[in-house]
C-alpha cells in the first residue's frame, strides 16, 4: 500500500471466502481501520485470513452518525477500508455519503474490486448481457412493487433485481404478471456456496417453481429478466410525445400515460414525467 492516506472500497467474498483477492487481503491487513456493515459478519472473514486491524460498524443506521468521525480519522492520515457483508460496497449497500464526503474533502477514494453477486448471476445467466440495468430490491409493500415492474416492463435491457427468501414467491409471482409468464428470467442463489442454485426458465415457469413446497429458499436471490422484445416500428420519441399530448388533451393524466405506454411502448415512468413537464401551474 503506498504512502497515500485513502478510503478504500474492499470488495469481499458473497459466500466463497477463497474468493478474496490476495491485494484484498494485504489492503485489509494494512490499514488503520475496517469499516464494516456488521462487525459480526466480518469477523469469521477477518480470522480465516489472519487479519487483526480493528473493526468499526458502518451501516444505513449510523452512517451520517459515524462520518464525521471517519473523516477526522483519514484526515489525520489513517487509512480506511470500508466492507459490506458480502461483496462489492454499495451496491444496494451502505457507504454511499461516506465515499461522497470523502471525494469533497479531497481524500482518495480507491477502489479493490471482487465479487458481485449482480455481475456473477448475469455472467452465468445466459441472457444477453451487452445492455443491463441493475434495479436493486424491489418494494416491499404490494402495490408499489407491482407498479415498480410495471414502469420497467417495457425496458429493453436485462433486468438485474436481489431480492430476499421472505419475498421471493410474491416478487416473482408479481414480476409475471407484469412482465408477461413467457418472459426468459434466471433465478440464482446462494451464489459460490455449497447450494448454488441457477435455474433458467420462463417467468411463469419460474413463480410456479418457487411457490411450490419443498423448494429451499435460504439465502438472499438475484433474479434476471431478459428485457422487453424491441417493437419494429415503435414510435419515434418525437411520436410518443404527440401521443401523449393528444390523450392528455381528453384524459386524466394516469390513464392518458397508461394509454400511451400500451401504444409507444416507452415506460410510463418517462411519459409520466413528460404529462407532470405539460401540466399547467
Amino acid at each position: 500500500m503506498s504512502n497515500t492516506v485513502a478510503l478504500y472500497i474492499v470488495a469481499t467474498p458473497i459466500g466463497n471466502l477463497e474468493d478474496l483477492s490476495p491485494r484484498a487481503a494485504r489492503i485489509l491487513s494494512e490499514v488503520g481501520l475496517i469499516a464494516a456493515e456488521d462487525t459480526r459478519t466480518s469477523r469469521k472473514l477477518l480470522a480465516h485470513y489472519g487479519i487483526a486491524t480493528p473493526t468499526v460498524a458502518l451501516h444505513e443506521h449510523n452512517e451520517r452518525e459515524q462520518l464525521p468521525k471517519l473523516l477526522e480519522q483519514l484526515r489525520q492520515g489513517k487509512s480506511i477500508a470500508l466492507i459490506s457483508d458480502a461483496g462489492t460496497p454499495l451496491v444496494s449497500d451502505p457507504g454511499f455519503h461516506l465515499v461522497r464526503a470523502a471525494h469533497e474533502a479531497g481524500i482518495a477514494v480507491v477502489p479493490v474490486p471482487g465479487p458481485c453477486a449482480a455481475i456473477a448471476a448475469l455472467s452465468a445467466a445466459g441472457l444477453p448481457s451487452d445492455r443491463f440495468a441493475f434495479e436493486g430490491f424491489p418494494p416491499a409493500k404490494a402495490a408499489a412493487r407491482r407498479r415498480f415492474f410495471q414502469e420497467r416492463a417495457a425496458d429493453p435491457r436485462t433486468l438485474i433485481f436481489y431480492e430476499s427468501p421472505h419475498r421471493i414467491v410474491d416478487s416473482l409471482a408479481d414480476m409475471a404478471a407484469e412482465f408477461g409468464t413467457v418472459r426468459e428470467a434466471v433465478v440464482a442463489r446462494e451464489l459460490t456456496k455449497m447450494f448454488e442454485t441457477i435455474r433458467a426458465a420462463a417467468l411463469g415457469e419460474l413463480a410456479d417453481w418457487i411457490a411450490r413446497e419443498g423448494t429451499p429458499r435460504q439465502g438472499e436471490f438475484v433474479v434476471l429478466v431478459r428485457g422487453a422484445p424491441e417493437r419494429a416500428g415503435a414510435p419515434a420519441a418525437a411520436d410518443a410525445e404527440r401521443i401523449l399530448q393528444l390523450l392528455l388533451a381528453e384524459l386524466p393524466v394516469s390513464r392518458a400515460v397508461e394509454l400511451a405506454a400500451r401504444i409507444t411502448g416507452v415506460p410510463k415512468n418517462t411519459l409520466y414525467k413528460q404529462a407532470l413537464a405539460r401540466k399547467p401551474d
